[in-house]
C-alpha cells in the first residue's frame, strides 16, 4: 500500500479564526445501512501541514495476530477502500463531494466544485481535492457518514455550537481528514496483519459490520471535539488533542465487555 503521509512538507499552520459562535445561514462481512505510542509532527494536513503519525517503533519487534477468513475479507474490502484515490475526473467522487456540500449546507446552492465556498467547511482552498490527497476517497466517504448518520452531531462541529470555542478553530474538513488519517494508523489497516492488539480488536468488530470504520470515525470525531473544549485548545494545540484522542481510543476499545463499538463510552457523545 501507499506510505499515507500529510500533505506539504512545511510547518505552517491555517486555522480558522471564529467570527461568530456558528455559521450563520438562513459476502462475509455483515453489512449494514495496544501500544500507546503517539509522535509526529504537527498534526494538521493541507498546504504545508502534515498529520499525527506513530514513529520510533521497529517494525520487525511488532507481533502480528492470525486472522479468521471472515477477518480477512473484511480487512482486504476495507483496504481496497484506503487504496483508492480521490479522483476530480470520477463522476461517482464528484457526486459524492456535491452531496457532502447538501448535507453540511442543505439552503445553499453550491456554484461548482472549485469554488470559494468550500472554504466555509474547513476546507484550505477552493478546490477540496488537494485535501483529500492526505487520506484519500476514504475521507469523503467519513464526512458523508457522519453527516448522513449523525447529522447533529456533524452539524455541532461543522458549526462549532458547542461549549467555549477558542478564537481560531481547528478546521472542520480539514480536521475529519486528520480523524481518518489517524485511525488508518492507530488500527495498522495497511498491514497485511495487525501488529497491535488494538488492531487485532478493531478487525472482530470490522467483521461484525462494515461499517465499523466508518462508525469509529463518527465517535473518533466527537471525542476529539469534546477533548479539544476540555482542554481549552487552541489550533497550536491540535496535535496534543489528537494525541489524547487516540490514547483514549485506543483504552476503550482495550476495556473489556466492549462487543460492539456502541459500547464504547465516547460513543455516547453523539446525537443523530
Amino acid at each position: 500500500m501507499d506510505d499515507r503521509r500529510g500533505v506539504g512538507g512545511g510547518g505552517s499552520f491555517v486555522a480558522v479564526r471564529r467570527i461568530s459562535q456558528g455559521i450563520d445561514r438562513g459476502s462475509s462481512c455483515h453489512s449494514d445501512s495496544g501500544a500507546e505510542v503517539v509522535g509526529g509532527s504537527a498534526a494538521w494536513i493541507g498546504r504545508g501541514l502534515s498529520c499525527v503519525c506513530a514513529q520510533g517503533i521497529d517494525s520487525d519487534a511488532r507481533p502480528s495476530f492470525d486472522l479468521t477468513l471472515a477477518q480477512e475479507e473484511c480487512l482486504e474490502k476495507l483496504q481496497s477502500r484506503l487504496d483508492l484515490a480521490y479522483d476530480s475526473s470520477n463522476p461517482e467522487h464528484q457526486q459524492a463531494l456535491r452531496a457532502l456540500w447538501h448535507a453540511a449546507f442543505p439552503r445553499e446552492e453550491l456554484h461548482g466544485l472549485i469554488s470559494e465556498q468550500w472554504k466555509e467547511m474547513g476546507w484550505q482552498g477552493k478546490d477540496p481535492s488537494t485535501d483529500f490527497r492526505g487520506g484519500g476517497f476514504i475521507s469523503l466517504e467519513n464526512l458523508l457518514y457522519f453527516a448522513r448518520n449523525f447529522p447533529k452531531s456533524f452539524q455541532d462541529l461543522l458549526r462549532k455550537q458547542e461549549g467555549h470555542r477558542a478564537v481560531w478553530e481547528y478546521p472542520f474538513a480539514v480536521g475529519g481528514v486528520n480523524i481518518t488519517f489517524m485511525l488508518i494508523q492507530m488500527l495498522d489497516l495497511e498491514a497485511v496483519k495487525p501488529r497491535t492488539i488494538v488492531g487485532a480488536t478493531f478487525l472482530n468488530f470490522l467483521a461484525e459490520s462494515e461499517s465499523a470504520f466508518d462508525l469509529l470515525y463518527c465517535i473518533a470525531f466527537k471525542l476529539m471535539d469534546h477533548l479539544w473544549l476540555a482542554m481549552h485548545a487552541s489550533y497550536m494545540d491540535f496535535n496534543a488533542v489528537m494525541k489524547a484522542t487516540r490514547r483514549q481510543l485506543e483504552n476503550e476499545l482495550l476495556q473489556e465487555n466492549i462487543t460492539h463499538l456502541e459500547d464504547l463510552p465516547s460513543y455516547a457523545l453523539l446525537s443523530r
